[in-house]
């Protein structure tokens, strides 16, 4: 008759044995969790910050544009007004402007008003309308602070004086 198995070999007890298989690590799981949670989250916050930073400097960068862009045409305008080049001028102006008033009478308007000498545009300020100060010296002798509405060009998005007052 065969030999029962008796089964596999108890390990042996007492301080200093190994045991017969590797046991798992079971210090510092919980830092390197942490380290990798910590890494993880500020890639996170760089790659958001820098979008944020991003689109702020974005934001700053195209209201700088389009008040440059409508101190350039204000500019223009009174520049071709001063010179006499009213169909310059008119050219300037936006659709509603345009549609209140044809080329003659504003030229006819324009040319009777008093003749600048001079003029310096200040610094646009956005709200419910795009609006430059404008400091304007008359040849006869006065000074004016007027105001320059704009609007945006319904055909090619260029800026458009709509107003001068």
């Amino acid at each position: 008759m065969p030999a029962a198995y008796p089964g596999p070999p108890e390990p042996p007890r007492g301080p200093g044995v190994r045991p017969p298989f590797p046991a798992p690590p079971s210090e510092g799981r919980t830092a390197r969790l942490w380290l990798g949670l910590g890494v993880a989250a500020l890639a996170v916050l760089l790659c958001c910050g820098g979008g944020s930073v991003a689109l702020v400097g974005f934001a700053i960068s195209g209201s700088e544009a389009i008040s440059e862009q409508a101190q350039v045409v204000v500019g223009d305008y009174f520049e071709a007004v001063r010179e006499g080049q009213y169909g310059e001028a008119y050219s300037l102006l936006c659709d509603e402007a345009r549609e209140q008033e044809t080329r003659a009478e504003f030229e006819r308007r324009i040319s009777a008003e008093p003749e600048i000498d001079s003029y310096q545009v200040g610094e646009a300020t956005f709200g419910i309308e795009l609006v430059v100060p404008v400091d304007v010296s008359y040849a006869g002798g006065g000074r004016d602070s007027l105001r320059a509405e704009l609007a945006q060009d319904s055909q090619d998005a260029s800026l458009k004086v709509c107003r001068v007052s």
